[in-house]
């Protein structure tokens, strides 16, 4: 007989699925505000692990040369993935990195915790522990719902994918830099300290 202190009491979740409305899916973030949670469009429940040190201080990296633009230029509103949002498909995401153009961003409601918002501009770092399968899919769902401009940074492979509306998704392998093009005009991101790491 196996006794329970010497043996880990482990939780598979990854053979769980759980599903919650937006309602509950709320109340859950605001009851346990230490976890990163999102929402599928069919109202399955995403846990996301804490990522490591170093991917969040590149995450940190490119929110603020996001933000340093925006602040700039004032063309719209930055957020960190601290946030939230809820695409038109019903899904509530939380990119590293999201921006919304003037007049949608001047459109969004204080208060509202995941508003109704379709953003012009995501960025998603893939971390060690990220399916390179799931985040495609995201960029895919975001490409869909109406997000006019995504990178996909993958550091692991040094490559990028850009996604736009009504394009095939281009790939640009150890890019030392990638600009905002028509969405965000400008806008000139330094890849060299994410691609060095």
């Amino acid at each position: 007989m196996h006794s329970l202190a010497t043996k880990p009491f482990l939780l598979d979740i990854h053979s769980i699925t759980l599903r919650v409305t937006h309602a509950e899916f709320e109340k859950l973030c605001q009851d346990n505000p230490e976890l990163r949670l999102e929402l599928t469009a069919n109202g399955e429940l995403i846990t996301m692990v804490p990522v490591a040190l170093e991917s969040s201080e590149q995450n940190g990296d490119l929110f603020g040369e996001v933000w340093a633009w925006n602040r700039q230029t004032g063309l719209g509103r930055a957020f960190d993935s601290s946030g939230g949002f809820t695409l038109p498909n019903g899904a509530v995401r939380s990119p590293d990195v999201t921006w919304v153009g003037k007049p949608k961003a001047d459109e969004i409601i204080r208060g509202v915790t995941f508003p109704n918002l379709v953003p012009d501009f995501v960025i998603e770092l893939r971390s060690k522990s990220d399916s390179l399968k799931t985040l495609r899919e995201k960029m895919e769902e975001y490409r869909s719902n109406g997000v006019r401009l995504g990178w996909l940074i993958n550091p692991q492979k040094q490559q990028v994918e850009i996604y736009r509306l009504g394009q095939e998704v281009e790939i640009l392998v150890s890019p030392t830099t990638l600009n905002g093009e028509n969405v965000l005009p400008g806008l000139t991101i330094d890849l060299s300290s994410i691609f060095s790491s």
